[in-house]
């Protein structure tokens, strides 16, 4: 509470004395996000808390993998369970891994033979990116299951200007390499971007080496990505998309002695899209078909050696997710978009699995299932008065095992343009349709399983000062979550559990457009396990600091020259250690990073670029037992032509 008071003080403070400052809507203000609305909306309008990543920010940072940009979003915590390319789960506003939808130029990622539908981000690298949308908060209403928590919308590069080439190179400690090449363009009505990329290294050990960890996990991914379009007027076009691939780590068995030298995850990932707009009426009826298919193969593999002689186990899954859906979007009344459409998608998965232990051979199949389920939802965005803005929404999806369900949200936002002090609120639903494997899995599923459910409202303010180059916000949030998905006595998946998370998020960024920016996130989390019988001790959700905090320095002392250093705090969290029976919470500890990044312009086609991760070699945990990178130096080029 001291928290909110102290920033509620700062808000009046800071307002009375710019209170005559230029009242020009700032170009913050009228950044176009597509994500929040599912259609291209300026930043004003929206109610959503977002943070929005951009190319630039891409290359200022030099992260080479999304994970590494997510870190240090405000409302968002990221654990991995050792390194580079091994398994990372996302909480959003400290709801459940699960409960946030990962897209990729639209198309849905999440995997559904994973055991709770959750997407894992460590083999997705920055290549090619253009741009991630980041909103949080219940969206299950324009985005249906999944979105309970939030969104995050990974968007490539569209080919403009005429055709070039980039070629980039990277090498670092622990046998790090990486190298690209893209080449993108248009010309006449056509436009195109495709790259490969390839990037290995010897990483550290799954199991922390402060355990006694002895052997390395490398990391080893290949990826290709196309994306191309064709105008065959100013109101029709078609797109394809295409994504491959295909990656390899090294991984160790859970627990302080899990250290294998022979276990090793492959996956394969197959993404494909494919999109038409249709543009009517003098662009009053926008109307969008698209078509969306992800297929993963993964296999995890585990031979016998000598430090686990009788121990082995092979696990093999394979998954595909198919999306249909038509989009429209009508503005015949002035200050008025409404947009709905419908949508059809089915899930298919099939996983086996065996292992031979001390406890003798085990076995267990999960013959090929699927489900479908179809939606339809509405969305109207509504000017009221002058510069009060709302959208409401309203949708109902047909699943194919437990029937119908309807989520519903409103969002109104409101600019004073007085003291340039946006107002923002929202309230809505979510739900998570119970995983393939909870529902069909012969020895733990439940085909009776009913959604996940939750109710969540959040409500703040963004202050813009001095034409935007000065602003701040601050955010409360809160989501009750029901009919979570737990285990019975007899291991069986119920609806049993529940949650509640709250908390608030801070930002604040100064901005010179010539050589300066600073910006600032905080994010404070109160995440807690509301299931019936849950132990005082026990109810702090695992893995979810209660605080986080972020801040990035951008600074061009030269035109050519760019220097860039990021520090982020995370505080202590809950874990829970299973190598004593009963399992006991632990506390593991807090940590700060330090990361330095410098790149210069040698001609206009060539630049070169340094960083320097974890600058004081600071040894951390973000899972117990499980391993980190310490300080980490590389060094690359940038070549376009």
């Amino acid at each position: 509470m001291y928290r909110l008071k102290f920033f509620l003080t700062l808000f009046l403070i800071t307002t009375s004395i710019f209170i005559a400052q230029d009242n020009q809507i700032s170009s913050k203000l009228s950044e176009v996000l597509v994500t929040a609305t599912k259609t291209p909306t300026t930043a004003i309008e929206i109610a959503s808390s977002y943070t929005l990543i951009t190319s630039s920010d891409l290359a200022n940072y030099q992260k080479t993998s999304a994970l590494g940009v997510l870190r240090d979003i405000e409302g968002i915590s990221i654990t991995q369970q050792g390194g580079p390319g091994k398994l990372a789960s996302i909480f959003t506003r400290g709801a459940n891994s699960n409960h946030t939808l990962v897209l990729i130029d639209g198309i849905e990622m999440n995997d559904a033979s994973s055991t709770n539908n959750a997407y894992d981000l460590a083999t997705l690298s920055t290549e090619n990116i253009d741009r991630i949308e980041v909103v949080r908060g219940p969206q299950s209403t324009l985005y249906g299951s999944e979105a309970m928590a939030g969104v995050i919308n990974i968007i490539t590069k569209k080919g403009e200007g005429s055709p070039g080439i980039n070629i980039t190179g990277e090498a670092g400690s622990n046998n790090y390499y990486r190298g690209g090449f893209t080449s993108s363009g248009s010309f006449n009505s056509f436009n195109y971007s495709a790259g490969i990329s390839k990037q290995k290294t010897d990483g550290v050990s799954s199991i922390s080496q402060k355990y006694g960890a002895s052997e390395k996990d490398g990391y080893d991914n290949t990826s290709a990505s196309f994306k191309g379009g064709y105008n065959f007027s100013e109101f029709t076009d078609i797109n394809l998309i295409y994504r491959f691939t295909k990656a390899k780590a090294g991984i160790d068995q859970s627990g302080i002695f899990g250290d294998d030298p022979n276990y090793n995850y492959d996956v394969e990932e197959h993404i494909g899209g494919i999109n038409g707009n249709l543009s009517l009426f003098e662009n009053k009826w926008i109307q969008k078909f698209s078509a969306g298919l992800t297929r993963k193969l993964s296999h995890a593999i585990d031979k016998i050696d000598p430090d686990h002689p009788g121990v082995s186990s092979n696990n093999y899954s394979n998954a595909t997710r198919l999306k249909f859906g038509w989009q429209n979007l009508v503005t015949a009344l002035e200050n008025n978009k409404i947009t709905f459409g419908v949508e059809t998608e089915e899930e298919t998965s099939t996983t086996s699995y065996k292992s031979e232990s001390l406890w003798g051979p085990f076995e267990s199949k999960f013959p090929k299932q699927n489900v479908r389920t179809n939606s339809i939802y509405i969305q109207d965005q509504l000017t009221l008065i002058n510069n009060l803005y709302t959208s409401v929404g309203l949708r109902f999806d047909d699943h194919e095992k437990f029937g119908g369900k309807v989520t519903y949200r409103i969002a109104p936002a409101y600019y004073l343009s007085a003291t340039s002090t946006k107002f923002k609120f929202t309230y809505g639903t979510g739900y998570k349709a119970p995983s393939l494997f909870y529902l069909f899995d012969p020895a733990f599923g439940n085909p009776d399983l009913k959604p996940e459910e939750s109710k969540g409202w959040d409500a703040g303010f963004e202050q813009f000062l001095l034409n935007s180059k000065i602003s701040f916000g601050l955010t409360y949030f809160r989501t009750d979550f029901n009919e979570l998905i737990g285990f019975d006595e007899n291991f069986v998946t119920v609806n049993i559990d529940k949650a509640q998370t709250s908390g608030i998020e801070f930002f604040a960024s100064y901005k010179n457009s010539k050589n300066f920016n600073i910006n600032l996130n905080y994010t404070y989390v109160s995440a807690k396990d509301k299931s019936p019988g849950v132990l005082k001790e026990s109810e702090d959700l695992i893995r979810r600091p209660n605080n986080k905090l972020n801040m990035n320095i951008n600074y061009m002392p030269l035109t050519d020259l760019n220097l860039n250093i990021n520090t982020s705090f995370v505080d202590e969290r809950k874990d829970d250690d299973f190598e004593s029976y009963p399992s006991k919470r632990v506390t593991l500890k807090s940590y700060t990073l330090v990361d330095f990044a410098a790149s210069y312009k040698l001609i206009n086609q060539l630049s070169i670029n340094g960083r320097v991760e974890n600058i004081f070699d600071t040894e951390y945990e973000e899972i117990l037992y499980y391993g980190t990178l310490g300080r980490s130096f590389y060094l690359g080029f940038d070549f376009t032509l």
